[in-house]
């Protein structure tokens, strides 16, 4: 694994979920709403790149999906998936820019926890060296701790998506000290993989309330948030949810880039 570069307060990308337009088109069936024109209108409105999670079941995204995604949006795919054969096949057939392995179970509504990486590495090291040989970025969904992240550098994974939603939660009950606690976890956690060469990813149930800590965080270079935008988009357009969102992970960049490059005062 590479050692890391030193920080210079990159620039933060985004990346958008487009899973729950599927969700709603299947709810009804037929072709609207489409997730591919979603993808188009977050890419006007300033995405960096567009997640689209495959699950087993095809609760949403289908594998249709996926092929006119990789074909005809002009952003990187980030293909979300369970490490299975199938689905790994899938990937090798259509080679988004990135694949990010995340746990999956049937009976969730959405992907709870981050994935096992250390009671998973035996599999997950030839499995993630197969994507990369084929010129596909690596990701791993996970909990922000330091010996599951030293796992997904010993994995070869390019890099590592911390879970926000145990932070997000707290934030929504107003917990200040678990707040506190969960921002300096991500802290560490960020920190740590940026020392062991991983790409530093975030998200998961993150809000225009909620993106500025973690968007300040230096090491952490993308985010990606799904379910929050859309909803928003029903209100003010998805262009223009993903501008604010954007505006706000810009504010809280500069933000910590003039506080770090103050002086400090002598003693």
């Amino acid at each position: 694994m590479p050692t890391s570069s030193p920080l210079r307060h990159a620039p933060l990308r985004l990346g958008v979920n487009i899973d729950h337009v599927a969700t709603l088109r299947n709810a009804r069936g037929g072709l609207h709403p489409d997730p591919l024109r979603a993808a188009h209108l977050a890419i006007e409105g300033g995405a960096d790149g567009i997640t689209a999670h495959l699950r087993e079941d095809r609760r949403h995204i289908s594998d249709t999906d996926i092929a006119r995604l990789k074909n005809e949006i002009t952003r990187p795919l980030n293909l979300e998936m369970a490490a299975t054969a199938e689905m790994q096949q899938i990937a090798l057939r259509h080679i988004p820019n990135a694949c990010c392995l995340v746990p999956e179970k049937r009976e969730e509504r959405t992907t709870e926890g981050g994935l096992d990486v250390t009671g998973g590495l035996k599999m997950l090291t030839p499995y993630i060296a197969r994507l990369r040989d084929a010129g596909i970025r690596v990701s791993l969904f996970i909990e922000p701790d330091i010996a599951t992240i030293e796992a997904s550098a010993k994995a070869g994974a390019d890099i590592v998506e911390l879970h926000t939603g145990k932070y997000c939660h707290l934030a929504l009950e107003n917990d200040a000290g678990g707040i506190a606690r969960e921002i300096e976890r991500h802290a560490k956690a960020a920190a740590s993989a940026h020392a062991l060469g991983l790409e530093v990813h975030a998200g998961h149930g993150l809000t225009y309330n909620t993106v500025a800590p973690i968007a300040r965080l230096p090491e952490i270079v993308e985010l990606n948030i799904g379910h929050f935008l859309m909803g928003e988009a029903i209100f003010a357009g998805l262009p223009n949810a993903v501008r604010r969102m954007r505006t706000l992970m810009e504010d809280a960049r500069a933000e910590r880039a003039r506080t770090s490059a103050k002086p400090r005062k002598s003693a």
